[in-house]
C-alpha cells in the first residue's frame, strides 16, 4: 500500500494534468473561424464585394 504522501502526489499530478487538458480544450473550442465568419467581409455570393473602409489615421 502506498504512503499517504505518494497518493497525494499522484492525485495532485493527475488533477493538474486534467486541469491543463481542460483549459486547452476550452481554448481550442472556437479557435478557427467558420466559413461564414471567414468570408463575411466579401459580401453575398453573386453580388459585388462591399467597398472597404478608409484606413484609420493614426
Amino acid at each position: 500500500m502506498a504512503s499517504f504522501t505518494a497518493v497525494t502526489k499522484r492525485k495532485r499530478a493527475r488533477r493538474n494534468k486534467n486541469a491543463g487538458h481542460a483549459r486547452k480544450m476550452k481554448l481550442g473550442k472556437h479557435s478557427t473561424l467558420s466559413a461564414t465568419e471567414l468570408f463575411a467581409a466579401l459580401g453575398e455570393p453573386g453580388k459585388p464585394a462591399p467597398k472597404s473602409a478608409a484606413p484609420a489615421k493614426g
